[in-house]
């Protein structure tokens, strides 16, 4: 598909979003943390590029929730909190990256899962900082100065995240389209020629992975201003999965997949709780099941077949 397609699709998606903020206002929340999932979730696609999946990818999604819930005790503007929560997580991003990016497939991604399962276990035994599983409730949060609560906040906290989806979903547009994401596609596939054309594949790899924890950091951040409350759940592996099971239920075939693949995830999870609260996990897996059967690109897959086919 062409980028002014797609595009006019993001555009499209983002203006269906309101309308359906609009309309149905308790889907405000559950549209703003699935755009929030789907930006780590497209951090993933990078990864998935090189043919690299991280299972521990909630690690960066908790690190930024909960530098944004200690920063509204020092600085309350959520214009200050997000970035710098986004930068932080790049920086841990980076000092583990240089560590992780040395290895390949499985245990690139183990060793994603055990770093993320240290960092929970962190969080719930420092009880006295992180308050253990209680969690920490974010203090007032300003936007421009103004104080953020009920409605207002919800608005603004989804337009927040549809300025930031559409702003780092153009960057990834842009970014694997360029000989870099040529480059990171080498590694999945002829890892030797990169280092034969003097190309190195672990900065290449390195810097994909600083890039995914970035926009990890950045959806980490925007649950913590929905929910305003952050618990060690949100770096246990389970959230990792969740993270993967966006991944493969939207497809890595274009950068709309991931917020496909989330919006799907939370509207089928919420339908399937309140329908069959004690079995909304299995209606989950036998979504998954499906796509993996019938639509093993994803839900952007099936939409690319469907446009070739007509």
């Amino acid at each position: 598909m062409s980028r002014r397609a797609e595009t006019l699709l993001a555009l499209a998606g983002a203006a269906l979003v309101v309308g359906l903020a609009y309309a149905v206002p308790w889907l405000r929340f559950v549209l703003t943390i699935a755009l929030a999932k789907g930006l780590a979730v497209l951090g993933i696609l990078l990864l998935l590029r090189a043919g690299q999946v991280s299972f521990g990818h909630a690690l960066y999604l908790a690190l930024a929730a909960y530098a944004v819930a200690f920063g509204t005790a020092v600085v309350p503007e959520a214009l200050l909190l997000v970035p710098a929560a986004g930068l932080l997580a790049g920086l841990v991003g980076l000092v583990i990256g240089l560590f992780v990016v040395r290895y390949r497939e499985i245990f690139f991604g183990m060793l994603n899962l055990a770093l993320s399962m240290v960092f929970y276990s962190v969080l719930e035994k420092f009880y006295a900082i992180t308050h253990g599983a209680d969690g920490i409730r974010l203090g007032p949060v300003t936007f421009l100065g103004l104080p953020l609560a009920g409605e207002t906040a919800e608005w603004t906290v989804l337009g927040l995240a549809l300025v930031l989806v559409l702003g780092f979903g153009a960057l990834v547009r842009v970014a694997l389209a360029s000989p870099w994401g040529e480059a990171l596609a080498g590694i999945k596939t002829r890892e030797t020629r990169l280092d034969f054309m003097g190309v190195s594949p672990r900065r290449v790899l390195l810097i994909a992975y600083v890039a995914s924890a970035v926009m990890a950091g950045c959806g980490g951040a925007l649950i913590a201003l929905t929910t305003r409350h952050v618990t060690p759940a949100l770096a246990y592996w389970t959230t990792s999965g969740e993270l993967v099971f966006i991944a493969i239920l939207g497809g890595a075939g274009s950068v709309l997949g991931p917020f496909l693949g989330a919006a799907a995830y939370e509207l089928t999870r919420v339908y399937a709780a309140a329908l069959v609260a004690n079995a909304w996990q299995a209606v989950l897996g036998i979504v998954l099941l499906c796509v993996i059967v019938f639509a093993p690109g994803g839900l952007w897959g099936l939409i690319a077949r469907r446009r070739r086919a007509a």
